[in-house]
């Protein structure tokens, strides 16, 4: 019988090689960054990585050494067991870590900020705007100073800023091309943003890095970084399609929940405002847009103080009404009582003249 030491000194090269064929297989594009944001994200991700394994690599071999030096075989090794502190393994113990999650701290904070993807990337180039919708299981791409869209497939100049706007007609999704950078979440009634660039000409790919259903599988894309040239001729080709994205049109895509890969398609023009249109639909009444929203909660104002005013006149028609009332049945009493009558009805048509001279000043037009 082989001595299991033995057949693991055996299969130990046998393991090494199976790792390597399958990780040949591999894409590492979070590795094999093709744009700015990304190349800052590797960076942050080694340093993170390497500052960790300041307290991991030493931890594992201090356990491992101590559990064979300290081995009951080893009687050469030193015996303490009344042992309880040393203050140089404390010092040791709690001030690298220290340093560690302080120098960790400074990183997150200003990586927060740089790499923040909402934060439009400096540059001289005009960025291309891009409107990012996730539907079931596809991605829409409009493109509104261009007036086209296209479904599941993005090109776009190299060397270009990227401004995306982002939304769901559906369930969430997430938007992640690895090789460019960051990822960013897509909610219905909800717009996210996010700013690539790609500063080596080629084809990456993007995908809904979010469960989102059954063919979620299938939700992926291809982004081109082409040359001006091909960017302008690729305009031009998708601008010859006579489809034209519009509410109808956005209604029957969003219908169709393909399982499948949903095959590029070309929208030659598209309708204005769609992105706000679809976000819209799914805000119901909570949305108020601007001076709209301020002109509306005047007009509710104004009504108010116009229901007050008719309010305090109805009262006042009725105060005066029951005092009629009063006064005309203060008539039938016998003659006794006529001096208080007259004295009522003297009062009545006195308040009835104050409330007269006092209506106007409240409620009356200004004279401005």
């Amino acid at each position: 019988m082989i001595p299991l030491k033995t057949l693991g000194r055996m299969l130990r090269p046998g393991l090494i090689v199976a790792m390597a064929v399958m990780m040949t297989g591999c894409d590492w594009a979070l590795f094999d960054p093709k744009g700015q944001i990304a190349r800052d994200e590797l960076t942050l991700l080694i340093t993170c990585t390497v500052l960790m394994l300041l307290v991991v690599i030493p931890v594992i071999v201090m356990t491992l050494v101590f559990a064979w030096k300290y081995r009951a075989s080893n009687t050469k090794a030193r015996y303490e067991p009344n042992w309880s502190h040393s203050t140089a393994i404390e010092v040791v113990v709690w001030s690298i870590p220290c340093m560690i999650i302080l120098v960790l701290a400074v990183l997150t904070w200003r990586s927060s900020h740089a790499l923040d993807p909402y934060k439009p990337l400096e540059s001289d180039t005009k960025p291309v705007q891009i409107e990012a919708i996730s539907l079931d299981w596809k991605w829409l791409f409009v493109y509104p100073e261009e007036n086209i869209a296209v479904v599941n497939e993005l090109t776009f100049p190299v060397n270009t800023p990227l401004n995306f706007k982002i939304t769901a007609d559906s369930v969430m999704n997430a938007f992640f091309i690895p090789h460019l950078g960051s990822m960013i979440y897509s909610m219905a009634g909800m717009e996210t943003k996010l700013h690539l660039i790609a500063d080596e000409a080629g084809s990456y790919e993007g995908r809904s890095s979010h469960y989102s259903g059954a063919g979620f599988s299938k939700m992926h894309f291809i982004a081109h970084a082409v040359s001006n040239e091909e960017y302008q001729a690729w305009l031009a080709k998708v601008r010859g399609d006579a489809k034209v994205m519009d509410q109808k049109s956005f209604t029957e895509l969003a219908a169709e929940k393909n399982h499948d890969y949903y095959p590029v398609t070309y929208y030659g023009s598209t309708e204005a405002g769609l992105f706000g249109a679809i976000m819209a639909k799914h805000m119901g009444e909570s949305h108020h847009f601007g001076m709209k929203h301020d002109g509306k909660a005047m007009s509710h104002e104004a009504a108010g103080h116009g229901a007050m005013n008719h309010e305090s006149m109805d009262h006042e028609a009725m105060d005066h009404e029951a005092m009629n009332h009063e006064a005309m049945g203060h008539e039938g009493h016998d003659a006794a009582a006529a001096p208080a009558a007259a004295e009522a009805a003297g009062h009545a048509g006195h308040n009835a003249n104050e409330s007269a001279e006092a209506a106007p000043a409240g409620n009356g037009p200004s004279g401005e």
